[in-house]
């Protein structure tokens, strides 16, 4: 029996040995593609190079890429569990031809490696061809040995494949294998196509050979495509002879482990065998996508990733597992892959605190929640409904955390529905957030200028880890997204050219400023971006003269803001190795920005640092600038760096080769930034702030060298300021502002006690105003409250002096009303005070509201108080009357 670990490495070993480059998986999260959650198949990261967007080194690629299906357009969620064959995360195994080979070599690669690699009967395999895709059936017929009639021809729903409504597109063909009877449906036309498992689809290929416009039109691509995929998991249940996915070595491990936690034993109860075949999908899928940077939310991936925990929570709860216990499997799923996905393990320990957190977050309210739920399905079950409303589905998910499957999933048990239109209707600003967080964005037209641009062969060599001026030939001037062959002063312009000194945005630190100077003009560069890898474009304002595509000009960058952006990179990797000197490995960063005049450095961390903490991060950093120590920057394999020990950041593309930027032995990171030469060049760092950005992710806002010399000496400033005004040494300051303090207070208490003999003298000439209507006794006046809670202070006293009875305040507290209502308790069902403040607060022009026996309202018309206060008797009438 073949393992999935040899499966996998015999697959990338033979297209290696049919000259196809092994590409290793990309991350679960698609770049530069806003159409997407996740990446969900194997094509997903050669999608640019499909439509000639981006041209790689090699025209044929292999890769088992790491997928999932949970969210969007395709989500198999609802189904894992239930089937043998759905997952959340799992991996596609899949060669790729761009432009290279095509129909006949992608035929019979896949079928040298079914049958003579994994050596499968081709009398248990079936193909199926797009019934329109001649081509393709006389290759399977003529050139593999199959028999004719085990080829069966499909419409376009089965088998043709389009990357979108217009783009790319062709006919695909697929390799299945029959299960034999004991995976039929029974139905005596079960064959190819059916839905049952006995016909199993093993290899898809897909030929894409045309291009469809928005009309609805295909023509033939120039050099038409192969992109083919097989899951690994389906592809291991047939060597293995499982019967479900589940009953393989890439599950068993897990399974396993809800065995021991839960004290059941797996393929005994149909029921807990679907809770287990769950919670080992989706500690599969929280471990890939926590590593891959992605973290419990209401909105985006991030929501996705909380769904499919909780729902994991739940059914760890139907197993009677009542603690935590995903933080656990993930380890298991890390342990199990660490050969092939050495960076889950590198990282368990962040991936296992952070899902910890999540698990305690929502454990406390998932018992509240589930009663709730039971408690309105029983009483649906009452009333002879059969749907959940969605106002009830909308308070779980709002106040208990409880994701809409997952309702969903626990009224299905119990034969009932959910309004789905009432949930959405109450979700539709959240839902609308959500997507905001994964869509694109931007300047269609620009961004289409940069496409033509690269597609045009433009490539711009940067110079600037070396020098700062360079001299070069304009190659192209874009105005407002279109291509101009010249511009004038006063223009806003994006110039590039072959050769640069200027850094393009990228990687958190932002472009380089500067200068383009010709013969006859001259440009402010008030920015640099890289749009794409091979293409830098300066923005600026033409300030002098006219430049014209094909002048000659010296590029020059603004030296003194290029060092300050240096000091700050630089200081960046010093902080990142000390934050996980000083807590842990589990810190990775999850964002950055290197500007001229700040730096902010966002990482994986669960807790607020402390004052204590934050002291010593700085002492550290600063002890390595005094050092002075020098920076070295190498070029090497990115494996070879890898194994170095050089931290690769979460989102950035690495090619072959990489840039190793080292300060010493304090850190070493792969960037292709600009860094100083030596840490002392930095001068000083200093943290101005800490603080939360998410659920695990803190941000440290800092300055360096000449910007924090003047952050320290404001605040000298001010502390001198301080001392003056309070006639103190700096170094009694703070003593000071305590005794000062406490004073005040002492102050304020005696205010507090002098007002209240105040108030008790009082009392007895304003409770001569005490008029009984209606049988109750009523005091409506106007009262000297400087504000709401001294007037809530002043109702208390006169409701008890009162007894039972209503008291109605009036107040003016600046340029506004206030009013207050108080009812004793043994009337206040009578006389609801609520009800008496909603009756007068238009009056003042305001409204309010509270409790029966307390409400208050505000208004902006203070001259109305004694006409909302005249009303008072009428009100208390009325309601008398009604009782």
């Amino acid at each position: 029996m073949q393992t999935s670990f040899e499966i996998r490495k015999a697959f990338l070993e033979f297209f290696k040995g049919k000259d196809h480059t092994i590409v290793e998986s990309s991350s679960l999260l698609p770049q530069n593609d806003p159409t997407l959650l996740f990446t969900n198949a194997g094509m997903v990261q050669f999608k640019s190079v499909f439509l000639g967007e981006e041209k790689r080194p090699y025209q044929r690629a292999a890769s088992s890429q790491k997928c999932m299906r949970a969210g969007g357009k395709h989500n198999d969620l609802e189904n894992v569990g239930r089937t043998a064959r759905h997952h959340t995360f799992f991996e596609m195994l899949g060669n790729f031809s761009f432009g290279d080979y095509f129909k006949t070599d992608a035929i019979l690669l896949a079928w040298e490696f079914i049958t003579e690699v994994l050596q499968l009967s081709q009398d248990r395999l079936w193909i199926t061809v797009f019934e329109h895709d001649d081509e393709a059936f006389k290759i399977w017929r003529d050139s593999t040995g199959i028999a004719p009639d085990r080829i069966k021809l499909m419409g376009e729903k089965d088998n043709f494949w389009s990357m979108g409504e217009t783009g790319p597109c062709g006919p695909c063909s697929e390799i299945l294998i029959d299960q034999g009877e004991a995976f039929s449906c029974g139905r005596e036309d079960c064959s190819v196509g059916c839905d049952c498992d006995r016909y199993l689809e093993l290899w898809n290929l897909v030929f894409m050979q045309c291009n469809r416009d928005e009309r609805g039109t295909m023509t033939p691509l120039p050099r038409p495509s192969i992109d083919t995929g097989m899951g690994l998991e389906r592809v291991t249940a047939v060597m293995q002879n499982a019967a479900s996915n589940y009953d393989t070595d890439l599950f068993k491990p897990l399974l396993s482990f809800v065995e021991n936690i839960s004290g059941k034993v797996y393929a005994q109860d149909p029921g807990q065998d679907t809770s287990m075949k769950i919670i080992a999908d989706h500690s599969r899928a929280t471990a890939f996508l926590v590593a891959d940077g992605v973290l419990p939310s209401n909105e985006g991936r991030g929501y996705v990733l909380r769904r499919i925990m909780r729902r994991a929570a739940r059914h760890g709860k139907l197993l009677t597992i009542n603690k935590p216990f995903l933080h656990e499997s993930v380890r298991v799923v890390a342990e199990q892959l660490q050969a092939v996905y050495p960076e889950v393990l590198h990282s368990i320990d962040y991936i296992s605190k952070a899902v910890l957190y999540e698990e305690q977050t929502f454990s406390a309210t998932l018992e509240s929640g589930l009663r709730i739920l039971e408690e309105e399905i029983e009483a649906v079950s009452r009333r002879g409904g059969d749907v959940i409303p969605g106002d009830v589905a909308f308070k779980l998910y709002d106040t208990y955390g409880f994701p809409m499957d997952l309702t969903t999933d626990i009224a299905e048990e119990k034969g009932l529905g959910v309004d789905q239109d009432g949930f959405e209707k109450a979700m539709h600003e959240q839902r609308a957030r959500a997507r905001q967080a994964w869509k694109g964005s931007g300047d269609e037209a620009v961004e289409e200028a940069y496409k033509k641009a690269d597609q045009e062969g433009i490539r711009v060599m940067f110079h600037g880890y070396e020098k700062q001026e360079t001299s070069a030939r304009i190659q192209k001037i874009l105005r407002n997204g279109e291509s101009v062959t010249s511009a004038a002063a006063g223009e806003e312009v994006e110039i590039i050219a072959a050769d640069t000194p200027f850094y393009g945005e990228s990687g958190g630190q932002v472009g380089d400023v500067g200068t383009i100077t010709g013969e006859h003009f001259s440009i402010d560069v008030s920015d640099t971006v890289k749009p794409l890898p091979e293409l830098t474009v300066h923005k600026g304002t033409v300030v002098k003269g006219q430049v014209t595509v094909g002048d000659d000009a010296v590029f020059c960058v603004d030296l003194q803001k290029r060092q300050a952006i240096a000091n700050n990179h630089t200081a960046t990797h010093i902080l990142h190795a000390v934050l996980r000197q000083q807590l842990g490995n589990h810190v990775k960063q999850a964002g950055s920005l290197v500007a001229p005049d700040r730096l902010r450095f966002d990482f994986t961390h669960f807790e607020a640092l402390t004052k204590a903490d934050l002291q010593e991060i700085e002492n550290k950093v600063n002890e390595c600038i005094r050092a002075n120590t020098p920076l070295t920057i190498r070029v090497l394999p990115h494996k070879e760096a890898i194994n170095q020990g050089a931290t690769a950041l979460f989102g950035e593309k690495y090619g072959k080769d990489v840039r190793v930027v080292s300060v010493g032995d304090y850190s070493m990171e792969l960037c292709g930034g600009t860094h100083t030469q030596a840490t002392g060049e930095i001068g000083i760092f200093k943290i101005t702030g800490e603080s939360a950005v998410a659920a695990g992710v803190r941000r440290i806002e800092a300055v360096t060298g000449s910007t924090a010399c003047g952050y320290i000496q404001s605040h000298a400033e001010i502390l001198e300021h301080l001392s003056n005004v309070l006639k103190a040494e700096p170094g009694d300051i703070l003593a000071k502002i305590e005794r000062l303090l406490a004073a005040q207070k002492a102050d304020e208490r005696e205010i507090e006690r002098l007002k209240s003999q105040l108030i008790a003298k009082q009392a007895g000439s304003i409770l001569d105003e005490v008029k009984e209507i209606s049988g109750v006794k009523v005091l409506a006046a106007r009262v000297d409250e400087k504000d709401p809670k001294s007037l809530r202070a002043y109702g208390d006293q006169m409701r008890g002096r009162l007894g039972s009875g209503i008291i109605v305040f009036g107040a003016k507290t600046g340029e506004k009303a206030q009013l207050l209502c108080m009812v004793t308790k043994d009337i206040s069902g009578r006389f609801p005070a609520g009800r008496i403040i909603q009756e007068i607060a238009p009056l003042v022009g305001g409204r309010g509201g509270g409790r029966e026996d307390m409400a208050q309202a505000g208004g902006k018309d203070p001259g109305k108080i004694d006409d909302a206060l005249e009303r008072v008797p009428k009100i208390i009438e009325q309601l008398g009357s009604n009782t």
